[in-house]
């Protein structure tokens, strides 16, 4: 009795065994090449990659990324990490930028329209495809590009976010390239990138020349993880991450067939 009651004492003194480490993440559960909730998008692979390092588990808030979105989850203390948001972005703290795009012209490659910049003529002629946001005052660069150039009547426009009850709801201008109901499209890059590589033709690729429609509007863009401005900590952690899996990351961006701008091309 006196062994079983030293053996007792000795364990209870021990210390507990720590919780697990929980990294929070607020994501889009429908939202292809991005995230979704079945964890098939290339942020959900670099949150998992994230944690490993960490020795964290992975706990998801689903949210669709509309606006205000940031407000109501990661300000509101919902989660913790946002995988992928504009550098930019003043109401979020940014880590540095683990990936740098560019908006594209998206052609079927049997048409062999090679066309890369909203300056060529035959766009008052031909059937376009442009992401459209919904407010004029917020719309998408290319769409700002076409307009202020009185190319209007030509254009049809496709949501960003798609039809959200369908699995790929950002796909739909891609498709409408493959099939032949535009001639050509100016899609965000992730997106033309991942869906190309899923129609039935060869579509092309090129980006958007120059990277600037003027000094105001640009065609490139520097993605982030985002946090709460106040988590410092938690982005040194993460650009800590990010500095020892980069040919990893690199990788994966190049899995999900991202067209992506080096660093030294930027600039207007």
């Amino acid at each position: 009795m006196k062994l079983a009651a030293a053996v007792l004492s000795l364990l209870l003194a021990l210390p507990s065994a720590a919780p697990a480490r929980e990294l929070r993440i607020c994501a889009d559960p429908n939202n292809l090449p991005f995230s979704n909730q079945a964890g098939e998008g290339f942020e959900n692979k670099l949150v998992a990659l994230i944690a490993r390092d960490l020795g964290a588990t992975v706990s998801y808030t689903w949210w669709a990324q509309r606006r205000g979105n940031v407000r109501e989850t990661l300000k509101a203390g919902l989660c913790d990490l946002i995988p992928g948001v504009g550098s930019n972005v003043e109401m979020v703290g940014t880590t540095r930028p683990y990936y740098r795009s560019s908006y594209v012209a998206v052609t079927r490659a049997d048409r062999r329209l090679d066309i890369a910049s909203f300056d060529d003529p035959r766009l008052k002629s031909l059937k376009i495809g442009v992401q459209m946001i919904g407010d004029d005052g917020s719309n998408t660069p290319p769409a700002h590009a076409l307009m202020r150039r009185g190319i209007i009547g030509n254009v049809r426009g496709y949501t960003v976010y798609g039809d959200y009850e369908q699995p790929d709801p950002q796909a739909a201008i891609v498709k409408a390239v493959a099939e032949g109901e535009v001639d050509i499209a100016f899609v965000w890059g992730p997106v033309a990138g991942y869906y190309a590589g899923r129609q039935k033709v060869k579509l092309n690729l090129a980006p958007v020349m120059p990277h600037f429609d003027g000094a105001q509007l640009p065609m490139i863009f520097d993605v982030s993880m985002g946090t709460r401005r106040e988590d410092g900590a938690l982005r040194e952690e993460l650009e800590a991450v990010l500095d020892r899996h980069q040919a990893e990351i690199k990788a994966l961006l190049a899995e999900y067939r991202l067209p992506l701008v080096e660093e030294d091309e930027g600039g207007p």
